[in-house]
């Protein structure tokens, strides 16, 4: 069994902050850390980049929604029409390399339990692959990219056609000559429609009207939705995303998707069938592929042991601790799973875990 002091479970944009914070605390990564508090990084995809290393073809770095810099090593200037899935994973390695993080990969934790549950101050134990991992204090980062949400609508096993969520979506070019419904009202469906109405036709449904700001998003704006996510989650209440409270921007590429009619947004359909979906007002609408991209929800299954969901649906934090358990801190949940909050929430992160640690 190994032992380190902290874990970490993730290399996205959320762990390697922390990792740099970690570092600069005089924490060392295993398994140099000698006579050193030392930490650990497990990573479940099979090279650096995190969820990045999945994205789709057509998400380029002048269309991807803002990537702040990891601490400590700003981007180089890039081409920006380059594929994301390239040049973020590039730098996400570089700044491994930099701060000689040593991540564990690919390597997916199971669950992770107290060693002792009652002893509120004792060591926990994460299960993996290849053994059990003795720790004293957890970072979880795992985001949200592997557990997309799909709600139920009743007729979906009919349908004949091809069933897609967001992360399953590669180019549009795939889908030339099939009529495509897309439902969600987030930025990943507003950016399918856009490049998809090039190629094909589309239609368009969410359950709420969506609401679109000129220009971009003034900072009190960001802080508020923020505040309001962080409200939630100190609730106990499962956390929204940072969009549904700010709201969908134009852009010169919505507005072109406008003119071509593929923002012409319909009430959630009230059924699948065989060959396409029944509208609310009875008519019907022939569909040959449905892409879900109606969200994520947090990737912490594997926290199921630990028993901190709460009535709410959520966990109830005092972000990005998880409240009365100094010993387990979530970032990349809640108010910090934008890449500037994951930054900020790695270094509270620390400071809190190394007081503990102290204590």
């Amino acid at each position: 069994m190994r032992e380190t002091d902290v874990l970490v479970i993730g290399a996205g944009q959320a762990g390697l902050s922390v990792a740099y914070h970690l570092v600069r605390k005089g924490f060392v990564p295993q398994p140099r850390a000698a006579e050193h508090r030392s930490f650990l990084m497990l990573d479940a995809e099979p090279g650096p980049g995190g969820a990045w290393r999945n994205r789709w073809e057509s998400l380029t770095m002048a269309s991807v929604n803002g990537i702040h810099d990891l601490p400590g090593m700003p981007q180089e200037v890039v081409d920006q029409s380059l594929p994301s899935r390239t040049v973020l994973p590039e730098y996400f390695a570089r700044f491994e390399q930099r701060f000689d993080l040593d991540v564990q990969r690919p390597m997916r934790v199971q669950k992770v339990h107290f060693e002792e549950p009652d002893d509120q101050r004792g060591m926990l134990l994460a299960e993996t692959e290849t053994g059990a991992i003795r720790f004293r204090a957890l970072v979880n980062a795992t985001g949200t990219w592997r557990q997309p949400f799909v709600p139920f609508v009743p007729g979906m096993r009919d349908f004949r056609g091809q069933h897609l969520r967001t992360v399953d979506y590669v180019a549009a070019e795939r889908f030339a000559g099939r009529h495509v419904a897309v439902v969600g009202g987030g930025i990943s469906a507003v950016g399918f429609l856009a490049e998809l109405s090039e190629v094909t036709t589309t239609s368009w449904f969410t359950r709420r009207e969506p609401e679109f700001v000129d220009g971009d998003f003034r900072r009190e704006q960001l802080t508020l939705a923020v505040e309001r996510v962080d409200e939630r989650v100190r609730q106990g209440l499962a956390p929204k995303s940072v969009v549904a409270v700010t709201g969908l921007r134009w852009t010169p590429t919505l507005l072109a998707a406008k003119r071509r009619g593929a923002m012409d947004r319909q009430p959630m359909f009230t059924r699948v069938e065989p060959d396409g979906v029944r509208l609310q007002d009875g008519g019907f609408q022939p569909a040959d592929v449905i892409i879900w991209a109606t969200g994520f929800r947090a990737d912490i299954e594997h926290l199921a042991p630990l028993g901190l969901r709460g009535p709410g649906g959520g966990i109830v934090m005092d972000p990005p601790t998880v409240a009365g358990e100094p010993r387990v801190h979530l970032v990349g949940y809640g108010p910090s799973a934008s890449t500037v909050g994951a930054n900020r929430a790695g270094r509270v992160a620390v400071r809190r875990l190394a007081e503990y640690l102290d204590s």
